[in-house]
């Protein structure tokens, strides 16, 4: 089981994970109403590019947004969730083995304290944005079934993993239950919302652009809507 969930299983994951990735990307920039958003992307490309790379600059800084400032609690929660999603499995010592025995190669890795570190973090802040959804009307409201589902989906390697590298009894149980986890989020994340790994920067970018021609960004300049 285990050689077949670190092998075929694991190509099948990442296959889906890159491809489908790619074709949301595309998805997302072929479907674009050029048109519709009436944006002079070609002409004036130079303030468009600037105004993009300065909203996702000022989105992926922890409150650099109004939006953020106003509502630091879950700021801070959703920045360690996400520091915690994207560090620990790349730089986790014993992935980087696994990469090694497997495809040859393998990236820096990190002191096993400070991976736990990152592991119970996202593993609380999950826990909390749970809270939230439950606790405030205005965010229950909007939330389904499926959105606790992703949150699973997202949480699961970090607890399976957690368990399995602690555990002293059906350790290679867990163990293939944390891979089989990891393999369900890297499948799920083109294939449903969690596809705003890549999506945010496309959408934040396309905004950017648009504030940086349309809504100020060219005023004085004879811009004409």
């Amino acid at each position: 089981m285990y050689e077949f969930v670190t092998g075929p299983l694991a190509w099948i994951s990442f296959g889906i994970f890159f491809i489908g990735l790619i074709v949301r990307a595309v998805w997302y920039i072929r479907g674009l109403d050029w048109k519709l958003d009436r944006v002079t992307y070609g002409e004036n490309t130079s303030y468009g590019v600037r105004g993009g790379i300065r909203s996702i600059f000022y989105w992926l800084v922890p409150f650099g947004t109004h939006g953020w400032r106003n509502n630091p609690w879950f700021t801070f929660l959703v920045f360690v969730l996400h520091i915690g999603l994207l560090i620990t499995p790349v730089f986790l010592l014993g992935h980087n083995i696994l990469l090694r025995e497997r495809w040859g190669f393998s990236f820096p890795t990190m002191p096993e304290a400070l991976a736990d570190v990152f592991t119970l973090a996202v593993i609380i802040a999950g826990f909390f944005l749970v809270l939230r959804r439950i606790a405030l009307p205005e965010v229950r409201i909007i939330t389904t079934a499926y959105d606790y589902l992703l949150l699973a989906i997202a949480l699961a390697p970090f607890v399976t993993g957690f368990v399995a590298h602690y555990s002293t009894a059906a350790a290679s149980a867990w163990l293939i239950a944390h891979i089989l986890c990891g393999e369900i989020l890297l499948i799920a994340i083109p294939l449903t919302k969690l596809s705003h790994f890549i999506m945010f920067f496309l959408t934040r970018f396309q905004l950017g652009m648009d504030y940086g021609i349309k809504r100020g960004g060219m005023k004085g300049r004879g811009m004409a809507w």
